[in-house]
């Protein structure tokens, strides 16, 4: 008798086919998303240099107010 052929371990095989799959959807999507997780925020600097780039701001004023933050 091979104990391979019974059926009295398919409902062991389904449970670790379930763990395995969500292991795997764990790995790909911890990345992505952990619950609780305070967003970084950006520093005066960064927001500074976007506003340069979208053009809100001069070359002038970027160069004068980077000297006022870098002092």
């Amino acid at each position: 008798m091979n104990m391979y052929n019974d059926y009295n371990f398919l409902g062991m095989h389904l449970v670790w086919w379930f763990i395995w799959l969500l292991f795997i959807i764990w790995i790909f999507a911890a990345p992505y998303y952990i619950p609780f997780q305070q967003k970084k925020k950006d520093s005066p600097f960064d927001i500074l240099k976007k506003r340069f780039a979208s053009g809100q701001i001069t070359n002038e004023e970027y160069q004068e107010k980077k000297k006022i933050l870098a002092g």
